[in-house]
């Protein structure tokens, strides 16, 4: 006689399902797995903003410019500050927008404020053996790094990586008669891994899409928060100014 155990479901039973079994399951399952840790600054947003903006106007001076703290700077400076305290973030931002509108200074405003940050201690779980601060490559170059294996892979593995200027790469290219997706491969597999990524593109939704297909578009919306920039290009406003 069978025990209640090991009883044979109906077919009508194995439509139910005991979230007492699968709460207990999932419980001695997550003991066993790491939880990956998500990156974030662990402060609050106000001082994450004022972090980013102190290093913001060293990035802009770096280059002989004067730092425009208009309202389309503060609100992208607060979005990014916003996004990088948030409790569990996406694992990725993306910035996009026309040329010459900020995102780029943003991104090495980022860099830098995480690399002042490295330095205090903030993020311990950073490993020592990888290059711990964020690796910045342009999308172009992505394609002559893939030529090299190797390379590739210290690139892919990186715990914190932007692609700079995300569409002006070509999307394929052969190498001994093989077609290759280098930037498709790379964030086909930072996107497996969860790793801290982060982007930026001329590109709208759309050409993203076209681009690079409904697959990795749709992992964009999973894996990236949006900063939408507006319509304004700084490099004018510092040539005039």
């Amino acid at each position: 006689m069978e025990t209640e155990k090991n009883k044979k479901p109906t077919q009508e039973e194995t439509f139910q399902i005991d979230m007492r079994i699968v709460e207990e399951l999932t419980l001695k399952i997550t003991r066993k797995k790491i939880i990956m840790t998500r990156f974030r600054f662990n402060m609050e947003p106000l001082q994450a903003f004022y972090l980013l903006a102190a290093h913001y106007s060293v990035e802009v001076k770096r280059r002989h410019g004067n730092p425009f703290f208009d309202e389309n700077t503060k609100k992208n400076l607060w979005a990014m500050a916003s996004y990088l305290t948030q409790k569990d973030p996406k694992f990725g931002v993306m910035m996009c927008g026309t040329p010459g509108n900020g995102k780029t200074t943003l991104l090495y405003t980022l860099s830098a404020a995480i690399d002042d940050l490295i330095n205090k201690g903030h993020f311990a779980f950073l490993s020592r053996d990888i290059r711990p601060g964020l690796c910045i490559v342009d999308a172009k170059d992505i394609t002559e790094i893939a030529k090299d294996l190797d390379e590739l892979r210290r690139y892919r593995t990186f715990p914190l990586l932007a692609i700079d200027d995300l569409g002006k790469e070509p999307t394929e290219i052969l190498d001994f008669g093989n077609v290759l997706n280098p930037v498709i491969d790379l964030l086909e597999y930072r996107y497996n891994r969860q790793l801290f990524t982060v982007v930026t593109t001329n590109l709208t939704p759309k050409e993203i899409r076209e681009k690079y297909g409904a697959r990795i578009a749709d992992r964009f919306n999973e894996m990236l928060e949006v900063i939408r920039f507006n319509d304004i290009s700084y490099r004018k406003l510092n040539r005039n100014g």
